[in-house]
């Protein structure tokens, strides 16, 4: 056995899953399984529990608003974290014959994929960028919730149901106009980020939601390559062959929220833009079908928004900036 065996088997990691109440670990190579409540007392307790020795991996699934905390407190002990996609663990389990579903059965799971697939290492995501998600998470809510009560108003007779309905649209606008500056205002206090918000949207046909969007749905943007980008918003055709058959390539996976984000945008460079205009043009003209061209498009676009954050200048830009309302 050559040394570099021997320091495989002697490499941990370990599969936390995380629930609302409790945090389930398994560790490898030895097996060794604890349970932690999913608190500040709990994570301590399963730092302690980890050791001296810091391990490989720490593979866990994102869940929501029960893992934040958990991954904050880790990433802050210098940990090295990887999140894994759901759907990634689940078809990695049926793949090693492990169907059971259980916290435990899970736990151990995660720890095995990490051992096998060496997954890549996950920061932690930025407070700032966290607190701006929660914010743009809550304005799109507040939008959602001004076309439903818009919508019901063209339907109302009665004379209440109209007051309270004019009443609830003035809310939403004033909630709206809050959270507008609050984004803003929390966007101004960092440099970098403002720098890159500013330069996404300058691009034509993004404007300020979309940069957002891009912004805090894609942080790393600008550190990533091309066919990374288009990947990691669910862009990047995937093909599908099998011997003599081949199959239309397809789209899928990614981030969900980037890829709905550029939609309208994407709708606007194919009729204004003249570079993407012409790339649309010229998809239709083949025979593609309208969505696979804008689907098109739209990966254009985040590899368009790709390089450009990226680059950096000195020159002082703030006068430029965004207006101080953000147009809904």
């Amino acid at each position: 056995m050559t040394s570099r065996d021997m320091e495989k088997m002697t490499e941990i990691f370990i599969g936390v899953d995380i629930s609302k109440d409790h945090l389930d670990a398994h560790r490898l190579p030895d097996g060794a399984t604890a349970q932690f409540p999913n608190d500040d007392k709990g994570i301590k307790a399963l730092i302690r529990w980890i050791g001296p020795q810091a391990p490989e991996r720490v593979v866990f699934e994102p869940t929501g608003a029960y893992h934040r905390r958990f991954e904050t407190l880790m990433a802050k002990q210098g940990l090295a974290l990887s999140k894994v996609n759901p759907r990634q663990a689940r078809r990695f389990a049926e793949a090693t014959g492990k169907l059971a579903k259980t916290d435990r059965a899970d736990a151990a799971m995660l720890a095995r994929l990490g051992q096998v697939l060496r997954p890549i290492e996950t920061k932690a995501p930025d407070e700032t960028l966290r607190y701006l998600r929660d914010l743009v998470v809550a304005r799109d809510a507040l939008v959602k919730d001004r076309t439903a009560a818009t919508n019901r108003q063209k339907e109302q007779v009665h004379p209440l149901l109209k007051r309270h309905t004019e009443a609830r649209l003035k809310q939403i606008a004033a909630q709206l106009k809050d959270i507008e500056a609050e984004i803003l205002a929390i966007t101004r206090k960092d440099p970098e980020l403002y720098r890159r918000l500013d330069i996404l949207a300058s691009i034509p046909g993004l404007g300020i939601i979309t940069a957002f969007a891009l912004l805090i749905g894609m942080p790393d943007l600008g550190r990533l390559g091309p066919k990374q980008a288009a990947a990691l918003a669910g862009l990047a055709p995937i093909a599908r062959q099998s011997g003599q058959w081949g199959g239309k390539a397809r789209i899928e996976g990614g981030r969900t929220n980037l890829r709905q984000a550029l939609y309208m945008p994407a709708l606007i460079a194919c009729r204004f833009k003249p570079d993407l205009k012409a790339k649309y043009q010229q998809l239709r003209q083949a025979g593609k079908p309208a969505k696979v061209a804008i689907t098109a498009v739209m990966r254009k676009l985040i590899i368009l928004a790709n390089p450009l954050c990226g680059f950096r200048t000195d020159r002082a830009r703030h006068s430029k900036m965004m207006p101080p309302t953000i147009p809904i």
